[in-house]
């Protein structure tokens, strides 16, 4: 570990930028917000897969396996051409959210199987059929399928069931920051010789097109020449000279070099003359229809690609090296492809990536040691540059024809402060190459444990004037910046202030005191937002759940009225305990911050009186459940008594405050008291949950503790039996974000000749929904079954063997609430293990993931989950929050809690 770890500090400290170089580049620009300039926000239809290849990005680029810059100047990526497609495979395909049966959905298999956080190696896997690839096929089949079909996958077209495929396998590794050595191994799966047709390809992201001066090195045109064969330089006025070498081809001479630009044709795209005739799709002109004069013969220009033509028989395969370096960074020639000067760095750093995990990863257990390592492979593979500045992409570039002006109005007008242009970590970079800022802090979570200054960094980043709103509001994702995500931002700050050092004195105190007072702005966003009428109960809309209630819950009602929203409230209260920890903490270093401790303290009690007790009743007594409720315009409400993830998110409120810890806050201590016992306008039912401590070794006294908990003991234990009944919330692998109740038993509600329904899905929607491709109707969702088995680890701190409950409910099997814990963590960790036929849930049942030596060991994270089998479902690579799944196999492992003495609240370590 020591190796990466002194890059990382190399990096953080500025003396060397290790992490320069990386996997930043999108999986897909197509299609994307930001490439849309429509007068009706269709940005599926705007910028289509059929137009990436020749038009050129405006905001950021995409490839196969690619790497850029971390300002995505310089880009590297693979395109592959087996003499059967169409098209240059030079992207990964995928049907928009208007052409999939259930939304839009990557149609390729690409695998993330290592990185270290440096980047300073990874590894990654590309699958390419010998027949042609099935484009129109897969659209067609897709189109005539309906929301009650499964989607039609590439592996359902039949291209692979013959084996003859190729494996494309890239690694990279850096010999030092600006020294970056690329092996692609071809791998011929099949029992014939075949072709294939590899052309890494080298360019700049086009930034002098567009007339915009917002950078100092615009204006000037980059440029590639090829100056001996085989190598080819590179000059960029911000980024400085590279030098890219070719190792050699299957005849032992390094390939042809094609040259064009990195500009759109518009010959093709919009029926103009083109400026130039060489243009971005150049290489594909030359190698499908044979136009050789596409390429310019200067060898120069802004894009180039290597062509290696190989014959490999069936079985074998073949290497191609290629080097990027720093003009004057890169070794002698003699050394650039020897195995001492190429091979051994490859061998050096694979071994320091394995000295690493082997640290990092507490899983001895083979299956789940692969599993960890893939899964914080995918978490870094899905690092991308982010790149959309709003007041720009409003008001259309200064080179190009302004865009319509209800373009202007489509989305995020209300955002034109917002100025992005980082490495961000993305959620799936194919289908969402978009950051989202709830997921980001799920993200962190499992990312702590292999770049805790990356996740600082990340977390500040969002809280920076260029990215939260003015009025304190947290941008949710490039669809929409405005809508309302559930408030985690605070709790992943917390979690990675904890996880900053191992006691509180070596924690980052700077960096909690940072994100304080960016975080009291956006609390303050939401109370004067989202609790108009002051009665403490909040609504922000879909909150991230989508589809999750009968409405939609981001539009006015169709009754009238206004929507209490259960889940919104708690989100509140646990916005406002994250907030009396934070100011507790650092009340060692100004006492002001216990002022701030009591002003978070009451505001829960508050919500905690109106969510219990309030005029909404979203607490139904009779059900033992929390429901949203609607309050018509008369005060008269309406419970909508659908049994939900909703109903759940009020268990996450668990902070324990012990007597001894609260009277080191004098102040805060005494108010809390006084507050306690004075505040008339609580309801007299309002209870906080309290007990004594037994003494413990040293002690000659009981020590009293609260607990700020929405629930008391009688509703949490009302709850738990929703929550662990098999035939309700609990699954073979994990917790279902609809109660399979509904499955027999649909909610409805009618309102004059409307009826609307919500139905238990355990995988995809049946129904057209709100909310995009994602359904929360049913399936297992990995960030709030987190979230469920952290709080449970704490209750049980908190009750011990006073509490246990059954698991499975009916079962007469008790367990302590430790215990359920780790009972859903193994669920939970068994979407991804193989079972002893080697089948592994999350694929579906494909025999060729549990019996193929080629497969059986690739581990795909999906967005969700099958809540009946565990099957993988919606976007196929997001290892962000589905890297969470870490944490589950770590659960199983050990029973990782620690108490932090600051204040008490116990935590499970990320």
């Amino acid at each position: 570990m020591a190796a990466e770890q002194a890059r990382l500090t190399e990096d953080a400290q500025g003396v060397k930028p290790w992490k320069k170089w990386g996997p930043y580049m999108a999986e897909r620009q197509w299609s994307t917000v930001r490439e849309d300039y429509s007068s009706d926000g269709n940005c599926w239809e705007y910028f289509p897969h059929d137009d990436a290849r020749s038009r050129a990005y405006r905001w950021g680029e995409d490839g196969l396996l690619g790497i850029t810059d971390s300002e995505c100047r310089l880009c590297l990526a693979l395109c592959l051409w087996n003499e059967k497609d169409p098209i240059l495979k030079e992207r990964l395909f995928g049907l928009t959210g208007n052409e999939g049966n259930h939304g839009e959905d990557v149609k390729e298999l690409y695998y993330y199987l290592d990185s270290l956080p440096t980047h300073a190696y990874m590894s990654g896997l590309y699958k390419y059929p010998h027949k042609a690839y099935p484009y129109d096929h897969i659209v067609a089949e897709n189109k005539y399928r309906t929301k009650l079909d499964p989607e039609y996958e590439l592996l359902d077209t039949g291209v692979f069931d013959d084996g003859n495929y190729w494996d494309i396998h890239a690694e990279f590794c850096k010999e030092n920051p600006e020294d970056i050595l690329i092996r692609y191994t071809i791998s011929n799966r099949g029992t014939e010789k075949a072709r294939i047709h590899v052309l890494p390809t080298l360019w700049f992201r086009n930034m002098w097109s567009w007339g915009q001066l917002c950078d100092a090195h615009v204006a000037e045109k980059p440029s590639l020449q090829e100056t001996q064969h085989g190598i080819v330089e590179t000059e960029h006025k911000s980024l400085g000279s590279y030098t890219w070498e070719l190792g050699p081809d299957q005849s032992g001479d390094a390939p042809e070099v094609l040259f064009t630009e990195n500009e759109t044709n518009y010959k093709r795209i919009f029926h103009l003359e083109n400026s130039s005739p060489y243009v971005k799709d150049a290489m594909h002109r030359a190698l499908l229809f044979g136009e050789n004069f596409a390429a310019n013969p200067a060898k120069e220009g802004t894009k180039c690609a290597a062509h290696y033509i190989l014959e490999i028989p069936g079985g074998e395969e073949f290497v191609i090296k290629v080097r990027l370096h720093e003009k004057s960074q890169g070794p002698p020639r003699e050394d650039m492809f020897s195995v001492s000067g190429f091979d051994n760095v490859f061998t050096e750093r694979k071994k320091e990536t394995d000295e690493f995990y082997d640290e990092v990863i507490v899983c001895k257990d083979p299956q789940e040691y692969l599993v960890t390592r893939q899964a914080y492979a995918g978490l870094l593979w899905s690092k991308q540059f982010y790149h959309y500045v709003i007041e720009e992409w409003l008001s259309g570039d200064q080179g190009q024809p302004p865009p319509p002006v209800a373009h202007s109005k489509v989305r995020n007008s209300e955002w034109r402060h917002l100025y992005n242009k980082d490495v961000i970590s993305m959620p799936d970079k194919w289908e969402y190459p978009w950051y989202a800022s709830w997921d980001l802090a799920f993200h962190m979570i499992p990312f702590a444990s292999i770049d805790i200054e990356f996740c600082k960094q990340q977390l500040l980043l969002f809280l920076r004037e260029w990215y939260m709103h003015p009025n304190g509001q947290i941008p949710a994702y490039e669809f929409a910046f405005s809508d309302v995500n559930p408030p985690v931002h605070a709790y992943a700050v917390l979690k990675i202030y904890k996880a900053s050092g191992d006691c509180s004195e070596n924690r980052d105190k700077v960096f909690l005191a940072r994100c304080f007072q960016k975080l009291a702005l956006n609390f303050t966003w939401w109370v004067n937002r989202k609790d108009p009428e002051g009665l403490n109960i909040f609504q922000g809309g879909f909150l991230g759940l989508d589809n999750i209630g009968v409405f939609d819950r981001s539009k006015p009602l169709p009754t009238g009225g206004r929507l209490a929203q259960a889940d919104g409230t708690a989100w509140m209260a646990f916005f406002c305990e994250l907030m009396v920890e934070f100011s507790l903490i650092l009340s060692g270093r100004d006492e002001i911050y216990a002022d701030m401790a009591s002003k978070f303290f009451e505001h829960f009690v508050y919500i905690m009186d109106a969510i219990n007790y309030g005029v909404a009743q979203l607490w139904d007594e009779e059900d033992g459940f929390y429901y949203d409720s609607i309050i018509a315009d008369d005060g008269t409400h309406t419970p909508l008594k659908i049994r939900s993830m909703v109903g759940m998110v009020p268990l996450f409120s668990s902070l324990v405050l012990w007597d001894s810890e609260s009277k080191k806050h004098p102040g805060f201590y005494e108010r809390t008291q006084w507050f306690l016992n004075n505040r008339k306008g609580l309801s007299s039912k309002t209870k906080i949950i309290q007990r004594a401590r037994s003494p413990s070794s040293g002690e000659n006294h009981e020590e009293q503790a609260i607990m700020l908990s929405l629930v008391t003991k009688e509703q949490l234990i009302n709850i738990l039996k929703y929550l662990l009944d098999e035939e309700e919330f609990l699954s073979p692998y994990g917790i279902r974000s609809l109660s399979k109740y509904h499955e027999k038993h649909p909610f409805t509600f009618t309102i004059g000749s409307e009826t609307y329904t919500v139905k238990y899905d355990p995988g995809e929607s049946h129904t057209n929904m709100f909310g995009g491709n994602s359904n929360w109707r049913g399936p297992i969702w990995l960030p709030m079954n987190y979230m469920i088995v952290e709080n449970l680890e704490r209750y049980d701190t908190f009750f011990g063997d006073s509490l246990k409950v059954e698991c499975p409910t009916g079962s007469g099997n008790y367990m302590r609430l430790g215990e359920v814990s780790r009972e859903l963590s193994r669920r939970l960790a068994n979407v991804v293990l193989p079972d002893e036929d080697g089948h592994r849930p999350c694929h579906g049942g494909d025999e060729r993931y549990a019996k193929d030596p080629h497969w059986k060991d690739l581990v795909l994270f999906y967005e969700y989950f099958d809540g009946e089998t565990g099957r993988g479902c919606g976007a196929s690579h997001q290892t962000g929050w589905s890297a969470l799944l870490v944490n589950f196999l770590r659960s199983v492992n050990r029973r990782n809690l620690i108490v932090d003495n600051a204040t008490a609240m116990i935590n499970v370590q990320p």
